[in-house]
């Protein structure tokens, strides 16, 4: 069973900052970390090669920086790891980020599973893996906890609110990882120092196909107009004192603002 997981470095969220000239986020030069939903999505891939056989090929599309994740990546068990990095990629959208990621991916050509994080801390959008679906033509099962694999098909649990439901899907297939899913596991120094051994080679947008007019800035068509920080002038009032006492002074000042 031969396993890709599609993995995103974002920054670290004490240390996010907005390119006031592209309305992007800054990526070069900030410390980062591996989406933790994409930890999961590597333990789960690592558990099935273990089961199963096969390899776990992990790929991601960023900056030169972006290597040392995918060393980490390296250290959990994957066993192969694709930095997907060229200047004409650069501040590209959900849209044209999975259509890169999905060339990459029919580069690599043998695959069973894709496993991607159910989404990436930064953008936060959940876009980018029904779109490698789309891309692809293959079905997709979000917000994972589960999964087995049976015969040629993929069984997964996924999480819903208050409840979760059991989806079957032919292989190859799309899904996304929660953090119910398992316990990512911790590398120790002798796979932090393999990993570190591991060549990880670097594809361009010409390597893989992809056409520049569909990614990058100019290839994404979403823009985002502004971004600025919530305003605090406005202070929250505490009501203490009884809590019945309280709930009607809250209701009381509600209705005198015409918000019940």
């Amino acid at each position: 069973m031969n396993v890709i997981v599609c993995m995103k470095q974002v920054p670290d969220t004490s240390e996010v900052r907005i390119d006031p000239e592209t309305n992007t986020i800054v990526r070069e030069g900030v410390p980062s970390i591996i989406n933790p939903f994409d930890e999961n999505a590597i333990e789960a891939a690592v558990q099935l090669v273990e089961e199963h056989g096969g390899k776990v090929t992990v790929i991601t599309m960023g900056p030169p920086q972006a290597e040392q994740a995918l060393r980490e990546a390296l250290a959990m068990g994957a066993d192969e790891a694709i930095l997907l990095s060229d200047r004409a990629l650069a501040a590209s959208d959900t849209l044209a980020t999975s259509y890169v990621l999905s060339c990459a991916i029919r580069r690599i050509g043998d695959y069973d599973l894709i496993l991607c994080g159910k989404q990436a801390f930064d953008g936060d959008t959940a876009q980018v893996p029904p779109g490698i679906a789309e891309q692809l033509g293959l079905p997709q099962i979000t917000y994972v906890i589960g999964l087995e694999v049976v015969g040629d098909k993929v069984r997964a649990r996924r999480l819903l609110e208050g409840r979760y439901e059991v989806v079957e899907a032919r292989m190859p297939a799309v899904l996304t990882a929660d953090k119910h899913m398992n316990e990512p596991r911790r590398p120790g120094l002798k796979s932090v120092l393999a990993a570190k051994k591991k060549e990880i080679p670097v594809w361009d947008a010409a390597g893989c196909d992809i056409q520049v007019s569909s990614c990058g800035l100019e290839g994404s068509p979403t823009r985002v107009i502004r971004t600025f920080a919530p305003s605090h002038e406005h202070e929250g009032e505490m009501i203490e004192g009884d809590p019945r006492d309280a709930a009607c002074q809250l209701v009381e000042k509600l209705a005198a603002a015409k918000l019940v």
